[in-house]
């Protein structure tokens, strides 16, 4: 729950605050009468994220289970190098997400167009949404917690689109280098966790022979129903027996990402202003 939680509370964060940042900056230069081709926008992409998230599921549950394993592979993979690209960005960009955000709307409005603003809005929701569906997809199928997942994902979803609004509204300005460093290592604990889950169900799918000794037993610390196995099973994707092969990708994926994201980031200095002669 925890683990769809965050992939929610991110992926949702990211679009909603897009959102909630152009709704602001054309209610601040009196362009509210581009707000309804936004929300309208938005609402577009949701349905057409929640048709294509509901047609994936669909075409998974119809495969022999042989195809089921390679999928799962796939959909694993797939979600890995989606969120890695997002942690990667975001790290890099979070702290001047506004800024560029209000350039860009800036730039749109002086055009004479707000269409622009319209279409980063869908956008946003659309590549957000679809990065989301893959990734809560790989989630689920992963842990087999599907009602616990759906659970996790909405109040994470649910919380992105209240600290949109608040951004909207002017009520919260966010941290979001500080807030998205946080969740972004939350993220990467998320993303080796289906390393891991991709390195089981490739070789359950005939695709992995090597590197199947075991190479732990953490049973005795990963019992059953525990908290200590929601966490470890959950969110870090560690079973109570790891293969070598598992092992091993969790660690090439999980130690260099979050030297990324945890390497301190140099300051932006404004550049010295002209004195006339």
């Amino acid at each position: 729950m925890l683990a769809t939680f965050v992939v929610g509370l991110r992926e949702g964060l990211e679009a909603s605050l897009i959102v909630g940042i152009v709704a602001a900056f054309l209610v601040q230069r009196g362009e509210r009468r581009a707000l309804r081709p936004v929300w309208a926008g938005v609402l577009l992409a949701v349905a057409l994220c929640v048709g294509a998230a509901a047609a994936l599921q669909a075409a998974t549950r119809q495969l022999p289970q042989r195809q089921q394993e390679q999928l799962e592979t796939v959909l694993a993979l797939a979600a890995v190098v989606v969120v890695t690209y997002m942690i990667v960005w975001m790290t890099r960009h979070a702290r001047s997400m506004r800024a560029d955000l209000e350039r860009a709307a800036t730039s749109a409005l002086g055009r004479g167009s707000s269409r622009a603003l319209v279409a980063m809005a869908f956008l946003a929701v659309l590549r957000e949404g679809l990065e989301t569906s893959v990734f809560l997809l790989a989630t689920y199928r992963a842990s087999g917690r599907h009602v616990e997942g759906a659970l996790g994902a909405s109040l994470g979803l649910l919380l992105a689109v209240a600290l949109g609004y608040l951004v909207y509204r002017g009520g919260v300005r966010l941290d979001l280098g500080r807030l998205f460093r946080v969740t972004g290592v939350l993220l990467v604990l998320v993303a080796a966790g289906l390393v891991m889950s991709a390195a089981h169900t490739a070789h359950e799918a005939g695709w992995l022979l090597v590197g199947q000794q075991r190479a732990l037993d953490l049973s005795a610390l990963v019992e059953p129903g525990t908290v200590r196995a929601a966490l470890f099973t959950g969110v870090l994707g560690w079973q109570p027996r790891p293969t070598v092969a598992e092992v091993v990708g969790w660690l090439a994926y999980a130690l260099p990402v979050l030297v990324v994201v945890l390497r301190p980031r140099a300051t932006p200095t404004p550049a010295p202003s002209s004195v006339p002669a």
